[in-house]
Order: C-alpha cells, then structure tokens, then sequence
C-alpha cells in the first residue's frame, strides 16, 4: 500500500479557510492526513514542496474539447494534457460537438474518453434541446442517467420563453442545472464586437451589453415562476451582473460564471481587427471589466471558467467578421485568476474558491477540497514566479490565445488527479 507524503507546502483550502504551512498524505488516491504536524511514515514517497502552494485542484466546467467532429482543433486527450499543464483536475466538456451530445451514447463516449486519456478527470454536459437546434428538449432524464452533469446547448441562447420555462420545469424533476448562454439572439446576430465607439470606428457590426442584460431579465422571471436551477454563462456585462445580483438577493436558485478574459482584457484588445481577441460574448468596455473584476469580488458571479475555445489557424486567419469567435484558455486560467489577488482583487482562498469548491459544489462533485477523505485532486504551484505567455508552448493543439508574450505571475509545478502525478513542470 503506497503513500505519498507532500511535505513543506504552504495548505490552502477554501472550504475550510485554512492557509498553513504543513503537509498532507495520500493513500489509494484518497487525502489521509492533513495539516501542521503531517510527517511522512516510513517507507513513503516524499514530496518536498519548498514551500509552494498545495490547494485543491481546478475544476473548469467550461470546455469546447471540439471532440467528436472537429477533432483537429483539439481532442478531448489533448484538452485533458493542457488541462493539467494548468493545474486543472477535473474539466467539463460543453456539448456543441458534430454531433451534439444529446443523446446518452455520446455522453458514454465522452467519458469513455476521458478516462482513456488517463490525465484530467473528464466530465460532459449534455445539450438541452435536440442537435442544440434550440426546438424540441433533449431526454434530460435518460442523459443524467447516462452521466452528464448539467444541460445546456453551449454558445447558443434558448431564445423560446414556452421552451426554457418548460426545460427549467422539467430539469427541477431532476434537480438538474441548466447553462444558458445570456444574450438576446436577435440583438447579437451578425455581431463582430462590443457596440459603442470602438466597433463604429473599425466598422464592425455591434453587439449591445443591453444583449445580455435582456435574456437574463427573462429568464430570471422564468426562473421564478418554475423555481429550476439556472446558471448563466460567461457573465461580461455591469448590467447582467446586476440582474444576477438581485436574483441572488430574491432567493432565487442562480449562479454565474465568467472567463479570465472578461476580467483581464476590454475591447480595446481587438486592436486593429485582431481576431486572437474575437469572443462571444465579445469583449467589453473597461467599466464592464471593472464590474466583472467586483461581482466575483463580492460573490455575485460564483466560478471563474476558462471557457476553452479552441480553433485552428485557418478559423482566425480570417477578416475580423468572419474569423470564429474564442480563445483558449486551460493553461492560462490559473495565472490569470491569481492575477485578482495579486492586484489586492481578492483574496488568495477566494480566487481558490471560484476556481475549486464553488463549481465542485455548483455540479455535485466529491473534490475542491483539502481533507481526509476527499480525492487526491491536488495542485502545486508557485504563486509569484514570473515567466512570459509563449503559445508555441502550449499543449492544446490550438494556439489561438491573445495573452501570447504577455507577463503572468505564478503557474502550476505539478498536478495530481487520484494521486498519480500527472503532469509535472520542468525547471
């Protein structure tokens, strides 16, 4: 029976707030002791952190692994080697694949993939409606059944009032999740970027915050009236924060994620037609960033996701309008959320939080947290070494990012998922 002992880390758990320097012991894949006074038995493996973070590790739950159907962009092994590379222990792939994850054979192959890529542990969605065509439900009993952890039909809005109210109703049966992507589509067709001085500027067709702000005001009334569980997507806009905030201050069941770039980046990144910096939702003024940088401050949006979007050279390389919109994001997740603490943002155990227990708490899962019992889902890393963006150095199979050659502080040195070591950084 092996034991691994990590010895000499700084302990951060935000379940339980602690922060202490100790050491933790795995057995079996499982956490046996942890804290202040941990010391390695006899015969263990030593692990001596020199001083490093130790915390539980991240779970992304929003990840276009691209696979089945467009697995040149990015496989669901290649997304599970970034994954890690990023101190991520548990990703969650969006369902608008070619086919869409709509039917439980999909949702077995998913997985089936996962854990044959033996890195991160791979968890799926399911799509709401059939083929994500947004007309008619997709059997959400029989899919969480099949295993998927939540409903959502990925970067497309369920714009039918009759159809969401009846998805919220319906998934409350199960006491299932659905993700919506908050935009108003009918605002946001044929959009390229944010409207407002800059996209009037380049000629770009606009996409108005009020977008968002208008499908959640809906669906918060929908919300209401089924009392269904409902999470909204990559939140970038005051106003659509503003809207979670005072659905959150009525008691309704609903939470928020966003992405490091709505908090890192506004719209001036797009530059002159810079299709790297070409999103959905697309990227907003700096007062938007501000208000996003505060609602996770103060626990308005609940989970920070990388929103993973892999494409190809081909995808990007294109006239701004025509260029598919995302950006990858599983190896710069970690350093871009760390940036909030070291900006004074936010607390150290509160970044941990949005990245760790909230969306293990958000979607059921036994992990975000450091304590005996729990799954040996750990990562190690540096909070304060330095070290510069270069993309041709990343494990996705897409390189579309625009943080390349940008400054970050502190990475992951290794990730652990069921106690194996799975990825470890070389000096």
């Amino acid at each position: 029976m092996s034991v691994t002992a990590f010895l000499n880390a700084r302990l951060l758990d935000p379940a339980t707030k602690l922060d202490v320097k100790g050491g933790l012991l795995i057995e079996n894949g499982v956490i046996t002791e942890i804290g202040a006074t941990v010391k390695a038995p006899a015969g263990a493996e030593t692990v001596d952190c020199a001083g490093a973070c130790l915390a539980p590790g991240l779970i992304d739950m929003r990840v276009h692994a691209r696979e089945p159907g467009e697995e040149y962009k990015e496989t669901i092994a290649t997304a599970a080697g970034a994954a890690v590379a990023g101190g991520v222990t548990t990703m969650v792939c969006l369902p608008n694949t070619m086919p869409a994850i709509d039917n439980p054979a999909l949702v077995g192959f998913v997985l089936q993939r996962g854990r044959e890529a033996g890195l991160a542990n791979v968890q799926t969605y399911a799509a709401l409606t059939q083929n994500t065509e947004g007309k008619k439900l997709a059997e959400i009993g029989l899919l969480q059944e099949a295993g998927a952890i939540a409903f959502t039909d990925g970067t497309k809005a369920i714009d039918d009032p009759v159809l969401m109210r009846r998805a919220l109703t319906y998934a409350k049966t199960f006491d299932a999740l659905i993700v919506q992507h908050p935009e108003e589509p009918r605002l946001a067709k044929g959009g390229e970027a944010h409207a407002g001085e800059l996209s009037a500027r380049l000629g770009l067709a606009g996409i108005p915050g009020v977008a968002e702000a208008m499908m959640l005001e809906r669906d918060m009334r929908l919300v209401e009236m089924t009392g269904g569980r409902y999470h909204a997507g990559h939140v970038s806009t005051a106003e659509g924060i503003e809207v979670i905030r005072r659905a959150k201050a009525k008691g309704l069941r609903v939470t928020a994620d966003t992405a490091p770039h709505y908090f890192s980046l506004n719209e001036n990144e797009i530059g002159e037609y810079r299709t790297f910096a070409r999103l959905s939702p697309p990227l907003r003024p700096e007062s938007d960033r501000i208000a996003v940088v505060a609602g996770l401050a103060d626990g308005t949006i609940d989970v920070i996701a990388s929103d993973h979007a892999p494409h190809d050279q081909e995808s990007k390389r294109l006239p701004f309008g025509q260029a598919e919109p995302g950006i990858i994001g599983l190896e710069t997740l970690l350093p871009l959320s760390l940036a909030l603490h070291h900006n004074g943002k936010m607390s150290l155990l509160d970044v941990l939080r949005r990245l760790t227990l909230a969306p293990a708490e958000l979607l059921g899962l036994p992990a975000g947290r450091l304590a005996k019992g729990a799954p040996a889902d750990l990562v190690l890393f540096d909070l304060d070494k330095p070290w510069r963006v270069e993309e041709i150095k990343f494990r996705s199979t897409s390189k579309n990012s625009p943080f390349d050659n940008r400054p970050m502080q502190g990475h992951a040195l290794r990730t652990i998922v069921a106690g194996r070591t799975v990825f470890t950084r070389k000096a």
